[in-house]
């Protein structure tokens, strides 16, 4: 409540109601301001102050934009760092794995060539038996060793020694076809070995050169975004050095400020202090009036009538928000409304929500209004709202839809019980969402 005058102080004109009698509240005098040197000084310490402020401000959400962006640079290294890290451990799998396939090739060469040593041996050695029985003529052969023996003995030898010739020439001619048969695997071997070797060689060649293009990426990117995290470094200083410079020109005005705030505290004091007053003599007048208890009776349209649904509004002045509270007689418990209000309690407050206010105020004449803001809005003579005078209804609208009810009660100025958490209050006329018509009971 107190910041809610605090914040009408300075705008808005004294209370009292224009053309409504037995509503004028006494003003007393206002309190000079703290002393000043000159008038002067004081405009040009409020300027001051007002330039300073800003300049504060502004400094201070650059700082908090910089810091922002030191943070994101920061994050922004580390993870292109890491995609360096990647590419080198790539580039090193692919070079390990063609070293393997080197040494698998290389292993493959040397089978290789074993296997041929061992065809030259198996053909040097079938040249050799060949040219033997060639010099030493057919009669070496099996057959013509046969048919020479001399007797059967001789042809015994003589067969065992033919058995002996044919199977050193099927052994040469056998360890040759191993020979081959090595030579041919080895040789498969080492063609695929070498293919490996390529493959991997290639792909360690291609990881390598992507990661000599990360990395230099990734160099390029954090020499310039080291230059800028410098640059922005050097921003800040200046920033934080500009800031300094500010508060210190400040400090020298903040005794004046003190000075204001205090006296604006007095002020709003003073100015609640009228509320209750107020609230008080409007009170004392309902309690004059006739009850308003009991069966409803016919509206009342003296003169007198729009001053009496004032007053008994402005008796309520800090009397707490609850959500659905508020009959003919008062304040009543606020109910549930399932979110909001009840999150505050309503529903254990005693108290007024926006339309309950409206049915206190006019059943002190005899008017009896539905318990919902859209409805009253309906229940009496709608007038253009330029055209209001004291003891209209204001209302607002939100989507289209009355959302809330305040009570003009004059110079620009209406009562009106806002919203959970509040208390009634009087309030300069919003026309944020207010509806074209004001709703004229009296």
């Amino acid at each position: 409540m107190l910041a809610v005058l605090v914040a009408m102080i300075g705008i808005m004109p004294p209370l009292g109601l224009a053309g409504v009698p037995g509503t004028a509240f006494a003003q007393p005098p206002t309190p000079p301001p703290p002393p000043n040197p000159t008038n002067g000084d004081l405009q040009q310490s409020k300027a001051t102050v007002a330039q300073r402020a800003a300049a504060v401000a502004s400094l201070t959400s650059r700082l908090a934009g910089l810091d922002a962006k030191v943070d994101d640079l920061h994050l922004q290294l580390t993870a292109q760092q890491e995609v360096a890290n990647q590419a080198l451990v790539d580039m090193q799998s692919a070079q390990a794995a063609a070293d393997a396939a080197s040494r698998k090739a290389a292993d493959a060469r040397i089978a290789t060539a074993a296997a041929g040593s061992a065809i030259d041996n198996a053909r040097a050695q079938l040249d050799a038996f060949l040219v033997a029985q060639f010099q030493n003529g057919p009669d070496t052969g099996p057959l013509g060793l046969l048919t020479s023996a001399t007797g059967p003995q001789d042809l015994i030898d003589r067969a065992g020694l033919a058995n002996v010739v044919a199977a050193q020439q099927q052994q040469a001619l056998d360890s040759m076809e191993r020979a081959r048969v090595a030579k041919a695997n080895a040789d498969s071997l080492a063609r695929a070995a070498e293919d490996d070797a390529r493959a991997e060689a290639d792909r360690a060649t291609r990881a390598k050169t992507a990661a000599d293009g990360a990395v230099a990426t990734v160099q390029a990117q954090t020499r310039a975004q080291i230059a800028q995290l410098q640059q922005v470094q050097a921003q800040r200083d200046d920033v934080n050095r500009q800031l300094g410079a500010a508060e210190a020109a400040d400090a020298g005005l903040r005794d004046q400020r003190a000075r204001f705030l205090t006296w604006q505290q007095q002020q709003a004091e003073a100015e609640a202090a009228r509320q209750r007053a107020a609230a008080a003599a409007a009170a004392a007048r309902v309690a004059q009036a006739a009850p308003s208890g009991g069966p409803a009776r016919a509206p009342v349209r003296a003169s007198g009538s729009v001053a009496t649904v004032i007053d008994r509004a402005m008796s309520q002045l800090g009397v707490q928000y609850a959500w659905g509270g508020g009959t003919r007689s008062g304040p009543s418990r606020g109910i549930r409304d399932g979110g909001v209000a009840d999150s505050y309690g309503d529903y254990n407050r005693i108290g007024f929500d926006c339309s309950g206010l409206m049915i206190y105020a006019f059943g002190g004449v005899g008017i009896s209004l539905p318990h919902y803001s859209g409805y009253q809005y309906t229940s009496g003579q709608q007038v253009p709202v330029s055209q209001r005078r004291p003891g209209d209804m204001l209302f607002y609208a939100e989507g289209g839809a009355i959302g809330h009810v305040a009570l003009y009660i004059g110079d620009g100025r209406m009562i009106e019980a806002p919203y959970s958490g509040s208390a009634v209050r009087v309030v300069p006329m919003r026309y944020g969402g207010l509806m074209p018509y004001v709703t004229r009971m009296l």
